[in-house]
């Protein structure tokens, strides 16, 4: 449900540019809309994120500092086999104290289809959330190093 404000301004005429809009957003509504591919999601009034398993971050925040939305991606040991890990994007979107956080979790061993598919979908989640804030998001690039496995020692022909 969108509302302008018209005390403002006269009838009839055109909207300024800079007019006020309010939107009835809900935690359900959020969900709904930008989360839908979330492994998890949650509601509360602080981050669940752990800032020691935090790997990258990026965030958005309105003028005001009332909202804002962040992208954390971060890698933790499964609770229950401490032989796995988890690699985990968090999408939060925080309006006024409300807290709506999304989770999409895939295992750090899985495919590398698996890993760009959910890593898309958060990304294009976290696109969409920034609109709510009157922001666009540009994409970057990233070079990745091969990891380099231990090579053994050389030998010499003689």
């Amino acid at each position: 449900m969108t509302t302008i404000q018209t005390s403002d301004f006269e009838l009839g005429a055109d909207p300024d540019w800079d007019s006020p809009l309010n939107f009835k957003l809900t935690p359900e509504l959020l969900v709904h809309a930008l989360m839908e591919t979330a492994s998890a999601v949650h509601t509360g009034w602080q981050s669940c994120v752990d800032d020691d398993a935090i790997l990258s971050q990026v965030a958005a925040m309105d003028d005001t500092g009332d909202r804002s939305i962040r992208l954390v991606e971060q890698e933790m040991v499964d609770e229950e086999d401490p032989s796995a890990t988890w690699h985990d994007w968090t999408l939060e979107v925080r309006v006024g104290s409300v807290l709506t956080a999304g989770h999409w979790q895939v295992r750090s061993t899985a495919s590398p289809l698996d890993w760009e598919w959910t890593a898309a979908a958060v990304e294009a989640a976290f696109e969409r959330a920034c609109v709510l804030l009157g922001r666009r998001v540009r994409r970057g690039l990233a070079v990745e190093e091969p990891i380099r496995p231990e090579l053994p020692p050389r030998s010499s022909r003689h």
